[in-house]
């Protein structure tokens, strides 16, 4: 009897809240746009995809107005499970999560702690963006119990050891509810670095009863995907985390990313989740996922 393939559930990052079309003509603004990239990125494999919300203009906002529209595209295109952004600098934590409260998405991000958050050009001795990303355990705690109130699973982004370490104390109030669904972030300046060994240190760092993913920032991506896929654990790609195919060549849209992503996965004997199949793999509750009124 043959067994049954090894299923890997790749995710797919849109858009993000930094990128702009001055560095990668591709990146998505509109909910059209996203809406379509949603669609590309899901015919090419992915079964999950992390969206924030941009104005037409390219700038980010919060607004639950722009995230149904949003959502309203993406679902009209594609049944893939839909994971939408909490992260931000400046923004009160009740606007942070309105649009979670509101339209119930099947997955949101949930930034695990504080941190330098910068980018740096060495080629021009300057930093680029420069700020703190700070989480409190109170904000954290509040961005719990409200997804937990609209039945919607927290994907856990830790850009750090301590990030992973955080969550003791809300798996212990009860906050935190197994099946934890955690995103390992590498790469980013301030957090932890984008390798192998600092990959394997993190995963060996999670709770029983966790499922994970790596994010990796910039070019390095590829090396922690493949480690990923060999470690047995999900992954994420997309334009919200690095542009690039390859050094020199910049991708045509997330699609592209995915379907290397998935020649990848295949590569090491791997196949690739369909959404409904990744829903299962990940234990998420049945539940609509069409908007409310």
């Amino acid at each position: 009897m043959t067994p049954p393939p090894d299923r890997v559930v790749v995710s797919c990052a849109l858009t993000g809240a930094l990128t702009t079309r001055a560095q990668c003509s591709a990146i998505p603004y509109t909910p059209v746009e996203i809406g379509e990239e949603a669609r590309r990125a899901a015919d090419a494999g992915a079964a999950i995809v992390h969206i924030h919300a941009r104005n037409d203009d390219g700038t980010p906002t919060w607004s639950p107005a722009t995230f149904r529209r949003i959502f309203e595209e993406v679902r009209a295109r594609s049944d893939v499970i839909i994971n939408l952004s909490t992260g931000s600098v400046g923004i009160p934590a009740g606007e942070r999560v309105a649009h979670i409260s509101e339209l119930k998405p099947e997955m949101a991000a949930l930034n695990m702690g504080s941190m330098n958050y910068a980018m740096y050009s060495s080629r021009r001795k300057e930093f680029l963006h420069d700020h703190v990303f700070a989480n409190p355990f109170s904000d954290i705690r509040f961005f719990v119990e409200a997804m937990n109130a609209a039945g919607v699973r927290p994907e856990m982004e830790c850009f750090d050891a301590g990030h992973i370490g955080n969550t003791r104390p809300l798996i212990d109030l009860a906050v935190l509810q197994p099946p934890y669904q955690f995103s390992l972030v590498m790469g980013v300046l301030g957090g932890i670095p984008g390798t192998v060994r600092q990959l394997v240190h993190q995963v060996d760092s999670l709770p029983n009863h966790s499922h994970w993913q790596v994010i990796g920032i910039g070019l390095e991506q590829w090396k922690l995907v493949a480690a990923a896929l060999a470690m047995g654990g999900n992954i994420r790609v997309g334009l919200e985390d690095n542009f690039y195919l390859e050094e020199g060549r910049m991708a045509s849209g997330n699609a592209e990313l995915v379907e290397k992503a998935v020649r990848l996965a295949r590569d090491l004997g791997r196949e690739v989740a369909t959404g409904a199949e990744a829903r299962e793999i990940l234990e998420l509750p049945m539940q609509a996922r069409t908007v409310t009124a």
